[in-house]
């Protein structure tokens, strides 16, 4: 469900996790498409026979699978957000970059990931506000996190 708040409710609630995400499935076709989108397309995320053989990475049941890319997770960053937290009276939204991510676990093809949302800066800028976010990006059913990132992003008013 998509919590929406005011750029007021913002201020009061710096410092806290404000949204959670519902989890999505990242199946072998979006790594794929992700793979072709990016000419990225290395045996470990495309080929899944060579995995099955091959790979290092095991999904939840201990089988050799095809893993997403690093770059695909921090991707579904602005999906899992949108999908829980709308601000109101916002006339548009961009990334403005990251100070730190890391890619903590693989995400095996077909795992489900949700993301959780700390606000831990809001700064005024003219016409817009800047928002420094706390990510973890979680696979269900682990308990380390697939990615963690403090995620900049400017709302212009």
């Amino acid at each position: 469900m998509t919590n929406v708040v005011s750029i007021d409710q913002l201020r009061d609630v710096v410092g806290r996790e404000i949204a959670v995400s519902d989890w999505i499935e990242v199946s072998q076709s979006i790594i794929d498409e992700f793979a072709e989108a990016t000419r990225d397309a290395q045996w470990i995320h495309v080929d899944t026979e060579r995995a099955a053989r091959e790979s290092p990475f095991r999904d939840s049941a201990g089988r050799r699978c095809t893993v997403a890319h690093g770059f695909l997770t921090l991707s579904l960053l602005t999906v899992l957000i949108e999908n829980c937290l709308r601000v109101a009276g916002v006339q548009a939204g961009m990334n403005i970059g990251f100070d730190r991510v890391r890619f903590v676990a693989p995400v095996p093809a077909d795992s489900l990931l949700r993301g959780r949302f700390a606000l831990a800066h809001l700064e005024d800028v003219p016409g817009s506000v800047q928002l420094t976010w706390l990510v973890t990006i979680e696979r269900q059913g682990e308990m380390r996190p697939a990615l963690t990132a403090e995620w900049l992003t400017r709302l212009v008013l």
